[in-house]
């Protein structure tokens, strides 16, 4: 479908805006803000939904949409003081109040990319839901959240079964759903629901175990223990889940998944609190609340390897939002984070793939790093994390063949948060591999996905665009670019450190200055 105002066609399934016999140069959300706007110009979208077909409700800033805004103004030579265009109702929203001429067939919906359909995996598939908190406290929320991580993971270090990893599971929290349209949507068989109530010092957790083909519930039960039980309930809920939908286990797979790695439920409950802070911290506040809890929980129990893990995510997001913090000290302190994980000679793939990476993206240790993250996922070939960080450091490293790495991270965790970085991940890797056309069309679907300023992903893209020979979407990428970072030029522009293939970091200045990085 084609839209033609003024003297712009904007033309929504090329994904291309042109005035007269002119393109005009538009980065990819501004041009989903404005296609949304055009389609539904018969009423006014409100900012909920704006960002709801745009970021998919990702948490996202005022300032973040009116950049995208602003930009979308800016291309079709409209202002936030003209407004002839796209109107600001105050307290409402806005609307595209242009002319409008449509050109071509029946529009086709949403300006939306298809998601990937979820894959159905060969072994027992399974996808464990938020359980429900009946402590009449939502201050208690964490602590359902902090169980459910905990049973994941159980769950996952079967080698005989397929897991849905937590960040997917938990887009589902807060709606009714059908199960079996999860069971769709994640490629899983069976559905884990349960509820949580902790009183005190006592605990009950249930648990109903479903057919997602059939909505058929397999089993239901209850677990009443101690509070300072919590790891044996844990293991009651898992093995009660593995009987009903993989019995053939042997004992041996049973005890060694079921190994814990602290029993003390301070720590647990201190590491609990840290959890939602640190999965998307969106200030640096809130990352900060995270670092706290992680330390108070190693203070309480330093064998608790995955508040180490913690803190060196804490310490990751602080260096990529460049939040206020000592690079040397942080660097010291990761670095006496990762010898005391290697002494620990802990299994837990969360801390292993999230210090090996940080040993490499922070201090640059390729091996140290690379070695981490091999053991993460022999540990737990379920942890689609440790996929996604090991696909990182091989595509960096100029490899022709990581793609894998990161179809298999997708396919662990379908509807992720961070699916974004995976997607462009596997653009580079099909960069490197020579399929250019491929990496183009993944450097497309991370775009649309990625968040505000995700400058290290749109310098990426301009390599595969370039690739592809796609010259005015790497143009069109490269001018958002310099709109983030006005000072960005040739003079001053060097490849990041992590990337470690010379040909790699050629090619990425290149094609700099194939797409219009100034002088």
């Amino acid at each position: 479908m084609r839209y033609q105002f003024e003297d712009f066609v904007l033309d929504a399934d090329r994904r291309e805006l042109h005035r007269g016999s002119e393109t005009v140069a538009i980065a990819p959300q501004a041009f989903d803000l404005l296609v949304f706007l055009i389609r539904n110009r018969e009423r006014v979208a409100s900012k909920d939904d704006l960002i709801a077909a745009i970021w998919g409700r990702r948490v996202v800033t005022d300032a973040a949409l009116a950049t995208r805004l602003n930009a979308a103004r800016a291309a079709i030579d409209d202002s936030g003081d003209e407004q002839r265009l796209i109107k600001t109702l105050q307290r409402k929203g806005f609307r595209f109040v242009g002319a409008v001429k449509e050109i071509g067939g029946a529009d086709d919906g949403p300006a939306a990319l298809p998601a990937t359909p979820a894959i159905p995996s060969d072994r027992p598939s399974i996808a464990v839901l938020p359980f429900e908190n009946l402590s009449g406290d939502s201050d208690q929320d964490y602590f359902a959240d902090g169980l459910v991580e905990d049973i994941t993971t159980a769950l996952s270090r079967f080698r005989a079964l397929f897991v849905i990893a937590r960040q997917s599971s938990f887009t589902y929290r807060g709606k009714v759903v059908d199960v079996r349209q999860v069971g769709r949507e994640l490629g899983v068989r069976y559905v884990l629901e349960g509820s949580v109530r902790k009183s005190g010092t006592r605990l009950r957790i249930t648990g109903q175990l479903i057919d997602a083909a059939t909505a058929a519930h397999l089993w239901a039960d209850r677990f009443d223990g101690a509070l300072k039980d919590i790891f044996e309930l844990q293991d009651s809920v898992t093995q009660q889940v593995i009987g009903a939908i993989a019995p053939e286990l042997d004992r041996a797979e049973v005890g060694r998944a079921s190994r814990r790695v602290t029993g003390n439920i301070d720590a647990v409950t201190a590491f609990y609190r840290g959890l939602p802070y640190v999965e998307f911290p969106t200030t640096a506040a809130n990352n900060e609340a995270a670092m706290s809890h992680f330390r108070q929980a190693v203070a309480l129990d330093p064998a608790f390897a995955p508040a180490l893990g913690g803190i060196v995510s804490c310490l990751a997001w602080r260096r990529a939002n460049k939040w206020p913090g000592d690079l040397a000290e942080d660097n010291a302190e990761l670095s006496g984070l990762a010898e005391r994980v290697r002494q620990l000679g802990t299994d837990d793939a969360f801390t292993l793939s999230v210090m090996g990476f940080n040993l490499f993206w922070m201090l640059l240790d390729y091996d140290a790093g690379f070695e981490m993250i091999e053991q993460a996922v022999r540990s737990n070939p379920n942890y689609a994390r440790a996929y996604n960080f090991r696909g990182l450091l091989r595509t960096w490293n100029g490899e022709p063949d990581a793609a894998a790495d990161f179809e298999q991270a997708m396919r662990l965790s379908p509807r992720d948060p961070f699916k974004y970085n995976a997607m462009m991940g596997l653009a580079l890797a099909h960069h490197n591999a020579g399929r250019h056309a491929a990496a183009a069309e993944w450097a497309d679907r991370s775009l649309r996905a990625f968040p505000p300023s995700f400058f290290v992903g749109m310098t990426q893209a301009i390599l595969c665009y370039v690739g592809a020979g796609r010259l005015q979407d790497a143009r069109s990428v490269m001018a958002e670019c310099l709109r983030i970072n006005p000072a960005w030029s040739r003079s001053n522009s060097l490849a990041p450190p992590w990337v470690r293939s010379p040909r790699l970091r050629s090619e990425l200045m290149e094609a700099f200055v194939t797409a219009g990085l100034p002088d």
